[in-house]
């Protein structure tokens, strides 16, 4: 099979490697179309994801969609054909966190796509059955990928406790930050501030419902969102962005006792935090750890609303063109949302 590898800073190789056969109680799954995720290229061109070093060489690719190929002894209900969602995180189930629910912090949690488990930049894989869901009829393989990181703004949901007729500040409007804006509208919030740089993903911002875009580099975005709720502040502020403070500009942005939820993962190992800002508005802070069993509910989500998702991806490239893939999305010079890889 093609494997790609994440072989030193900004550089793959894709070479061919063996497919061992599936293990008793695992699902044999040709690997289709794998979207590239922000934190993909923290390792691609920061050679880390914050405290965590990259290894090399390492398979990156974590949004993954495909056919199943076979089953291994005892792994049941599935046909060769069948088009499913992949599930990146496995866990124990029996630790302290998996059986308080928890799952997403699990004591002995793997993560294929990380330095230890290879992830789905290849074109088969074997895992466990319980990481294989199908994928609704009405969802094509691109717009499936979006699964993983749909999963991840489905949990950050559980912090950000958005209510009816509430406001909404975004921070970013990268593919997890246009999601975000997505899932806010539809949850009931009435009005949606989007702070992006990227001319072309704001107005992917709009398409998806924020009802305001704004260019950080034009006008102050804390600033626009004071003077809009008439000094107010928003109810809910997240960032998916984590660059360039946007952190402390969330909790000046939010109202008195508002809600900071934490999506993106910051390029620094130690962040400098406003903290008599969050004290003062005694502002509830939350950061987020992937996601938690919230797969079935995202695929749910996808097959539901296919119109309003489909634009944010925008560009799909062969695997074997990863390389270019991810020099198209360093810097500021692509007009690309999210990018999928077809193996």
């Amino acid at each position: 099979m093609t494997i790609a590898e994440l072989i030193g800073p900004r550089v793959f190789q894709v070479r061919e490697a063996p497919l061992a056969d599936p293990a008793p109680g695992e699902i044999q799954v040709a690997v289709k179309a794998i979207g590239i995720c922000g934190s993909d290229l923290h390792n691609f061109a920061e050679g880390a994801i914050g405290d965590m070093p990259a290894v090399y060489p390492m398979v990156l690719g974590h949004e993954p969609v495909g056919t199943v190929l076979r089953s291994g002894a005892g792994a049941s209900g599935w046909e060769r054909g069948d088009t499913v969602a992949l599930e990146p995180a496995i866990y124990c189930y029996h630790c302290e966190f998996c059986r308080s629910g928890h799952h997403n912090v699990c004591a002995k949690l793997r993560f294929l796509s990380s330095t230890s488990d290879p992830g789905f930049f290849r074109e088969a894989v074997n895992l466990p059955a319980a990481n294989v869901l199908p994928l609704p009829p009405s969802v094509g393989a691109n717009v499936g990928t979006l699964h993983e990181p749909l999963a991840v703004v489905l949990h950050s949901m559980a912090f950000a406790r958005p209510e009816l007729g509430e406001t909404a500040l975004v921070m970013g409007a990268g593919p997890i930050g246009l999601l975000t804006i997505a899932v806010l509208k539809l949850s009931g919030i009435r009005r949606v501030w989007a702070v992006e740089p990227l001319a072309h993903r704001r107005e992917l911002a709009l398409a998806v419902g924020a009802d305001v875009a704004i260019d950080p580099r034009q006008a102050d975005p804390v600033g626009a969102v004071i003077e809009d709720t008439g000094r107010r502040g928003v109810d809910v502020a997240i960032d998916c962005a984590t660059k360039d403070d946007t952190v402390n500009q969330c909790m000046h942005a939010a109202r008195n006792a508002g809600r900071i939820v934490i999506t993106g993962i910051p390029s620094e190992v130690r962040l400098p935090i406003e903290y008599h800002m969050l004290r003062r508005k005694e502002l509830a802070f939350f950061p987020v750890r992937r996601s938690n069993h919230d797969s079935e509910a995202a695929l749910r989500l996808l097959a539901e609303r296919p119109q309003l998702f489909a634009p944010i991806v925008t560009h799909t490239r062969p695997l074997g063109q990863i390389q270019s893939a991810f020099d198209m999305l360093q810097g500021d010079g692509h007009d690309a949302g999210k990018v999928v890889l077809l193996a």
